[in-house]
């Protein structure tokens, strides 16, 4: 059980009409984000955020899901872990390809553009020190300046995130849980389990 609760929706939200609305986004209200609400500003300020970097920008939202699935693979985030692969998979991306990032290097189904932030996303995600200027050199080869501060944005959120939902042991809605049970389980995901 989380250890703040959550507000109820239409309180977090400022009446059922706005929580509907927020609901109707995903499919369902995080639970993170009704944690957040206790502090209204910090609410209003994640919410730019992520609309910031899920946005119009160069690097897509598919691509963006999964540098946040493998910054909270590396983290060990399993709620994060749960969000992301189903927020990649509602974006398009194949299951085959979600599968395959838990050893992308040796797989055909990643670029090398896509190989080069993925391994930048799972060294900074497990230990920000262990990105190092080669993981900035393979992203240079394929990525401007600015789509590299896109990538480092998606990173850092889930790294907030990350530390927010697993020191919280925030609640896994049932959507995001139902994901994860039958699609990440064979890779050793489980419900609330941490990472040590």
């Amino acid at each position: 059980m989380t250890r703040i609760a959550p507000l109820a929706p239409a309180d977090a939200f400022g009446g059922d009409e706005n929580a509907e609305f927020a609901r109707n986004l995903m499919g369902y209200i995080p639970n993170s984000v009704l944690t957040m609400a206790h502090w209204p500003e910090l609410l209003t300020a994640f919410r730019d955020l992520v609309s910031t970097i899920y946005g119009d920008s160069e690097i897509d939202n598919a691509t963006k899901r999964l540098i946040g699935h493998a910054t909270s693979l590396a983290a060990g985030c399993r709620y994060c872990q749960a969000h992301t692969a189903h927020g990649a998979s509602e974006q398009g991306v194949p299951q085959a390809k979600i599968d395959a990032l838990y050893d992308f290097e040796s797989s055909d189904a990643f670029s090398e553009a896509e190989k080069a932030l993925l391994s930048l996303a799972f060294a900074a995600g497990g230990q920000p020190n262990r990105a190092t200027d080669t993981h900035f050199e393979r992203l240079r080869e394929h990525y401007s300046e600015r789509q590299q501060v896109e990538i480092m944005a998606v990173i850092a959120m889930f790294g907030f995130l990350n530390r927010w939902n697993d020191t919280l042991a925030t609640d896994l809605e049932d959507i995001p849980t139902a994901f994860a049970e039958a699609k990440l389980a064979p890779h050793g995901w489980e419900a609330g389990a941490h990472k040590s």
